[in-house]
């Protein structure tokens, strides 16, 4: 029985010593279509075609001999290495790698990746790739079938990106192509293939960052900031504790979509995007959207912002996680719950008003919990009172998801 399997990494380029002397001495040999026809494949050893691993990984588990399996770029970056380590496998895994193609389509484009959110994008996991498109700068897109560059263009409806588009790399087939997302879905792409997605202040920079992907530690700390970073003065229910309480609420983070419905000053919207998330912030208000525009060019964040009334204005929006409710009443909380997001929060300034916001999220099957708050900002030279502000804070959860 095989209790050793090796994995060999391919990216085009001529196989080294270790991986031929592998593959030389396989009675079993794993792969796709292209990697199986490859010369230094022995005739004599046991073709596998590569679909499911885990079925793989059972064959070679009960193989008598010696199992290779050959994949695409490194194994070991979100490759087959993960489940053939499976511990129900009971297989030793040695790995011989090659560059990933995450790294490849960066070398065609020229481009720095230290810096980039990389991410998977499958039929499950396509729409929270595409929430990180919208809030990152920079993001390289593992595509597979029917979750490819033309999908993702087609679900960044309303924000321009440029797709750096590079097919089978490492093959005789290799193409790059570089266009605006809205013109992805006017093509066919082969698989495999791999997206660079580009959107917004990009620079070479000096030194380069700390960490990979995007640096959390960017920007002023703290959840929210004063009004003063956001050229006060900011709306009743924009408080800092308010928003700072929603933010708790709500927890929004990378992969999701948040929208800011009356976003006002954009401080809320701003915050959730600092926290990596994908937002959309909404507001019938001219002077509003261009304060909310101004506000995350400051802090250097990717916004959607769409000026329109709610609710109808949200009919054509795309499906959010958690959702802000910063005005609009009980109709506007209504047309959001009916779009089942995990999450709502919304404030309200009387008690009838928060009684009539809980009733409609309960009877849309939210647990609703909700907390008068209360704050006193005091003047620390005399401490005396300087302002004070209360308002009722509401969050619903839905029950029957995971939050």
């Amino acid at each position: 029985m095989a209790d050793r399997v090796t994995v060999i990494g391919w990216d085009g380029s001529p196989l080294t010593a270790a991986a031929r002397a592998a593959l030389g001495a396989a009675t079993l040999v794993a792969g796709a279509a292209h990697h199986l026809a490859l010369p230094e494949v022995p005739p004599a050893a046991e073709p596998i075609r590569l679909g499911s691993v885990s079925l793989a990984a059972r064959r070679i588990a009960g193989h008598r001999g010696t199992a290779v399996v050959l994949a695409d770029g490194d194994p070991g970056f979100f490759g087959v290495v993960r489940t053939l380590r499976a511990p129900e496998f009971g297989l030793e895994v040695e790995v011989v790698p090659a560059v990933s193609s995450v790294a490849a389509a960066f070398a065609r484009a020229g481009m720095p990746w230290d810096d980039a959110q990389v991410v998977v994008a499958h039929r499950r996991t396509l729409r929270r790739a595409v929430n990180v498109c919208r809030a990152h700068t920079k993001v390289a897109v593992l595509t597979s079938p029917g979750a490819g560059p033309a999908e993702l263009g087609l679900l960044m409806e309303g924000v321009h990106r440029t797709f750096v588009i590079c097919e089978e790399l490492g093959t005789d087939r290799e193409q790059v192509t570089i266009l605006t997302s809205d013109k992805a879905a006017d093509h066919t792409w082969r698989d495999p293939n791999v997206v660079i997605v580009i959107g917004g202040p990009v620079s070479a920079g000096e030194g380069g960052g700390w960490i990979s992907g995007r640096d959390p530690g960017t920007g002023p700390r703290g959840w929210t900031q004063p009004a003063e970073a956001y050229d006060g003065p900011l709306g009743e229910g924009e408080t800092d504790l308010l928003r700072a309480a929603q933010l708790a609420r709500l927890g929004p983070r990378v992969g999701d979509l948040v929208w800011d419905i009356g976003c006002g000053s954009g401080a809320f919207a701003v915050e959730a995007a600092r926290a990596g998330a994908a937002v959309i912030a909404v507001d019938r208000d001219l002077t509003a959207c261009g304060r909310t525009d101004a506000a995350a060019r400051r802090f250097g964040v990717q916004l959607q912002i769409v000026r329109g009334t709610a609710p109808h204005v949200l009919e054509n929006l795309p499906e959010p996680d958690v959702v802000r409710v910063g005005g609009g009443g009980a109709a506007v909380v209504s047309a959001v719950a009916d779009r089942r997001p995990q999450r709502i929060v919304a404030h309200a300034s009387t008690r009838d008003e928060a009684e009539l916001l809980g009733r409609d999220l309960t009877e849309h099957g939210y647990r609703v919990e909700c907390a008068l708050l209360q704050s006193v900002e005091l003047d620390t030279r005399a401490w005396t009172e300087k302002e004070r502000s209360v308002a009722f804070l509401l969050s619903g959860a839905l029950a029957d998801r995971t939050v």
